[in-house]
């Protein structure tokens, strides 16, 4: 096909594949599918100004268009994240391209950023250039922990630590250095229920807050909190480990047998496929069997979500058996 008729009929697949992002975003009533509309529309455009060998070259505009598109997050991390005279290199900052996105979709909670030293407030200007450049949506916040910073979804981490008060299908596991071998906390102990409570009011705080420019520092109200607790409930872990800091840091993880479960995705940026890991988190292999419903359930859960976007593709989850001679929490 060529000429008119192969322009008239790739045209049509392409207000097709609008019309498609569209209602999409339309029913889910999602602005951050407008990664997905602007993207489409991008390359309508330059089908429309492509005079010549207009069939023969559109998968070359798509690339260019998907190109453009990571090129705008690997520019703006580079621009807003170098610390010191040293910026992220390409592929670190494609990998926190596609978490932010995954976060973005609903894919996990939050990501804690450590792909250098750069703070809180660098991190709000990476976050909001992509956000006036509608890459990403309005309802990400930068949050400062205790010098710990986080890009969240406050709806998804909301949802998540709900998981453990009111639904319990995320547990708890005890690690203090006193004990022999770890075992299952219970969630309405005094500490923890004043830990989860606590973030819950936090997280249905920052949750009304709108196009924020600054980021949200928690400040005292976190100082007594076990941050290794918070992180797995804010990065969506469906097992966290607590141990009582007030007795010590130290845990009873030393050489004990641990099955890490791993979730990756590909995200097709431009040319290039970038596998990203999404999830990786530990349970004592001796609670394994105990624990596996929690387990099985955020598996599903996770395919679930996955199925409902198109922007990161081939997720597979995995588990494999490490055992060391110290754990760092």
């Amino acid at each position: 096909m060529s000429g008119s008729d192969g322009k008239k009929g790739s045209s049509s697949g392409v207000m097709d594949w609008i019309g498609s992002a569209c209602r999409f975003a339309t029913d889910r009533n999602d602005f951050r599918r407008n990664l997905l509309v602007n993207l489409a529309c991008y390359i309508a455009v330059l089908k429309h100004i492509t005079t010549y060998h207009w069939d023969d070259g559109v998968l070359d505009q798509q690339s260019k268009a998907k190109d453009m598109i990571y090129e705008l997050f690997v520019a703006a991390a580079r621009k807003f994240l170098s610390a010191g005279r040293k910026s992220l290199s390409v592929s670190q900052s494609l990998d926190l391209a596609a978490q932010i996105l995954a976060v973005d979709l609903g894919l996990k909670p939050a990501l804690l950023y450590d792909s250098n030293s750069a703070s809180a407030d660098q991190l709000q200007q990476y976050l909001s250039s992509l956000q006036s450049s509608q890459l990403l949506s309005k309802s990400l916040i930068t949050l400062d922990l205790n010098g710990n910073t986080l890009i969240v979804n406050p709806v998804s981490a909301r949802l998540n630590v709900e998981q453990l008060i009111c639904h319990r299908n995320v547990s708890v596991i005890d690690v203090c250095h006193s004990l022999e071998k770890p075992t299952i906390a219970d969630p309405c102990g005094a500490e923890l229920r004043s830990l989860t409570e606590g973030l819950h009011l936090l997280l249905k705080e920052i949750e009304t807050l709108k196009e924020a420019e600054k980021p949200h520092y928690v400040g005292e109200r976190s100082e007594e909190w076990n941050l290794c607790t918070v992180f797995g409930l804010l990065l969506g872990y469906p097992i966290t480990y607590w141990f009582d800091q007030a007795r010590s840091f130290e845990n009873c993880l030393s050489m004990t047998p641990l099955t890490v479960t791993s979730a990756s995705a590909t995200w097709q940026a431009g040319t290039l496929d970038h596998r990203c890991c999404l999830y990786s988190f530990s349970v004592p292999t001796n609670l394994l069997e105990e624990l596996q419903s929690e387990l099985e359930n955020w598996r599903l859960c996770l395919q679930e979500k996955f199925q409902q976007q198109n922007v990161l593709k081939a997720l597979t989850v995995c588990q494999s058996t490490v055992t060391l001679p110290s754990v760092c929490l």
